[in-house]
């Protein structure tokens, strides 16, 4: 009987792990458009928090070029990105929640790798919009990154960093005609636990995206 059981379990697990794999595939993102936007002055008068956010999704086209503006790679040559690290330590993951899974934005192959196969936009934030928001945008960092570092020259760079890429959020949506909000209203551990991640990784942040209600 024990046996029987444990046949079962193996095939469910099975099952779960191919209905995984099938469903939550990468996402390979179209080549950022860089020749777009609105001239620097204009998008920092225009940049702004809001909200609320229209449900429509993002096209994917419109995801790569946000996600490049935020931390994407504008230096092949060198492999060094949009926004600075210090160090160049590059410790801050971008995780992008949509929908139907949690992905990590991989910079370097301009694609999303699947992490979670399930909806975990309201577990980015305790604000009731980021359930419905079509976007949110997590920042955590990494310590094992971040070589010879204290703690607190953890907590000090990894937040400057995050920092200068929510601001690059910020200023692509202003540009584009898309809100964004930069949130530190979470529940951190709560929300690590469902990402997964590992000891040494600290989520710092989100940040919704959307189109304006």
């Amino acid at each position: 009987m024990k046996q029987i059981a444990l046949i079962i379990l193996m095939i469910f697990l099975a099952g779960a792990t191919i209905a995984f794999a099938q469903e939550t595939k990468p996402i390979q993102l179209p080549a950022p458009q860089t020749d777009i936007g609105k001239p620097l002055m204009q998008t920092l008068k225009l940049r702004q928090s809001a909200r609320t956010f229209d449900t429509k999704a993002l096209p994917q086209q419109e995801l790569s070029n946000l996600l490049w503006a935020a931390f994407g790679i504008n230096r092949p040559e060198s492999g060094k990105r949009t926004a600075p690290s210090a160090m160049n330590w590059q410790e801050v993951d971008v995780y992008v929640a949509l929908p139907e899974a949690l992905y990590l934005y991989d910079a370097k192959a301009n694609v999303l790798k699947p992490v979670v196969a399930k909806d975990l936009r309201e577990a980015t934030g305790k604000q009731p919009f980021v359930k419905d928001a079509p976007l949110n945008l997590v920042y955590v960092t990494d310590a094992a990154k971040m070589k010879n570092a204290s703690e607190q020259d953890q907590l000090l760079y990894g937040a400057a960093d995050v920092g200068f890429i929510a601001q690059n959020v910020y200023l692509y949506c202003a540009s584009q005609g898309l809100v964004a909000v930069m949130r530190g209203m979470v529940d951190k551990p709560a929300l690590a636990k469902a990402m997964n991640l590992r000891p040494e990784q600290r989520v710092m942040f989100s940040q919704t995206v959307g189109y304006p209600k």
